[in-house]
């Protein structure tokens, strides 16, 4: 949706000239006492946070600065959720007002700003915000907001200041902000020092004074591979959208540091191994990545390690995106005749295309129909097929797929005779797949090191699993 609004709206972004960011775990955000201004001017930031209903009713508004009233919420209503532009674009500009919205469920999430905005930081402010009042609630919806509207108040004035984002963080807020009623003084006065230091010190995702009998720490490497090849089996479009999530478990203060069989990195270190030579296809290209804000951003760019001081728990360590030398799990060769104007023949052959040591879970293919369709005929040498009206198609379900190992499927299809139906659009096959301990991209990790000053032995896993993102083969 940022593409969309940078292309329809003249907002313009000054985030590669600003230093790293640290509102709420990304690392796309500001403080405002120490803002990085560009050029000597600082950026226009969010003057009001409005909380509409889809009838355009305000639930929650909150004005930050003195540029608007609470008018300014009929203005949006008539504007972008009355004239049905609520679709269109995320960002709606009107005279000098800028409206930069979410929509989540029944309810849009507004940020209202005068003059140049920056965008980025405002779509993702919002998104933390929703975040954290669903950590709060369970759920961001129009109940759940009139029943904890007092709660909400205190949350963003803690968020926003003056329009600047601050801590997003829902663990930090909770220490503070909490639900509970009245707690014991003495309970207060002990948690006020871990508080202050929490919320201003330099690692503020972390609690003191945590500890474990059993130091484990866990890295899953999660990956969603998108294909969509042609009938003709040309490959149009090939990609793998990943994030690496860490379950950490360990006390006291640790500094983790691992590295992955980055290509940069690997050729870093052949040069300073004085080593012409490198294995080919051994390091990956990774296009985009965005961290979570304990990742010390200097020490990834000056030898692509990552080094971090973890939060508390399961969090999203880093996300990527890989589109060379993607290792497809799985190829789809289907056959299909039409015979005559109500006759189908179909042929699907499945092969993976990994290792014979792996496996793949719950695979399910789907094979569309024609809407009439009168009946399939339909048989699989393994796993359950069968044609099912409502989803106009045939679903094949495979609980288990061995790697290199082919599975077929045929059925003959009969239609009923219609006079002047549009000829058939042959949607494309659709695959849902699992397969454990496979990098559809290549990663791996190389090396993954916890260092403490108590010096404490740590277990360590890693995991891969690669699943089907849109994972599309036309017919």
């Amino acid at each position: 949706f940022l593409c969309e609004a940078f292309a329809v709206q003249a907002c313009s972004l000054r985030l590669a000239l600003l230093t790293r960011f640290s509102v709420c775990g990304t690392v796309l955000a500001l403080v405002p006492r120490r803002i990085v201004c560009v050029f000597g001017a600082a950026p226009v930031m969010i003057s009001a946070l409005l909380f509409i209903n889809q009838k355009g009713e305000v639930v929650i508004s909150r004005m930050y600065r003195d540029h608007f009233s609470k008018a300014i919420a009929d203005t949006f209503r008539t504007q972008v959720i009355a004239s049905k532009e609520a679709g269109r674009s995320p960002v709606k500009i009107i005279g000098n007002t800028s409206f930069m919205f979410i929509k989540h469920g029944n309810m849009y999430a507004v940020a209202v700003s005068q003059g140049n905005a920056q965008v980025a930081l405002a779509f993702q402010f919002l998104h933390e915000v929703v975040n954290v009042l669903r950590s709060y609630f369970g759920d961001f919806n129009e109940d759940s907001i009139r029943n904890n509207f007092v709660l909400i108040y205190e949350l963003l004035d803690e968020v926003l200041d003056y329009g600047f984002p601050q801590n997003c963080s829902p663990d930090v807020l909770k220490m503070y902000i909490t639900q509970e009623g009245n707690r014991k003084a003495v309970a207060e006065r002990a948690a006020e020092s871990r508080v202050t230091i929490q919320a201003t010190g330099a690692i503020s995702w972390r609690k003191d004074g945590i500890k474990y009998r059993k130091n484990e720490l866990f890295i899953d490497v999660v990956e969603n591979c998108n294909l969509l090849m042609s009938s003709k089996g040309t490959i149009l479009r090939n990609d793998v959208s990943g994030v690496i999530m860490v379950k950490c478990y360990l006390s006291g203060t640790p500094e983790c540091k691992f590295g992955l069989n980055d290509k940069l990195l690997l050729d870093n270190e052949a040069k300073a191994k004085k080593a012409n030579v490198r294995r080919p296809g051994s390091g990956i290209e990774i296009d985009d990545v965005s961290f979570h804000q304990c990742v010390k951003l200097g020490k990834f760019d000056m030898d692509r390690t990552i080094s971090f001081v973890p939060p508390d728990g399961e969090f999203q360590l880093m996300s990527y995106r890989i589109t060379e030398n993607v290792n497809l799990p799985f190829r789809v060769l289907p056959v299909v005749k039409e015979l005559g104007r109500t006759r189908l023949e179909i042929n699907i052959k499945v092969k993976s295309m990994f290792t014979f040591k792996l496996f793949a879970t719950n695979v399910v293919i789907k094979i569309p129909l024609p809407k009439n369709t009168a009946v399939a005929n339909v048989s699989a040498a393994s796993g359950k097929c069968r044609y099912e009206p409502e989803q106009q198609g045939i679903i094949w379900k495979l609980r288990r797929f061995p790697g290199d190992t082919e599975y077929f499927m045929s059925g003959e299809i009969e239609m009923m005779s219609t006079m002047g139906d549009k000829p058939w659009s042959r949607p494309p096959i659709t695959m849902d797949f699992q397969v454990p301990m496979f990098a559809a991209s290549g990663l791996h990790v190389r090396f993954l090191k916890v260092f403490e000053k108590s010096n404490y032995q740590t277990i360590k896993w890693v995991r891969y699993i690669t699943k089907a993102g849109q994972y599309q083969h036309r017919i």
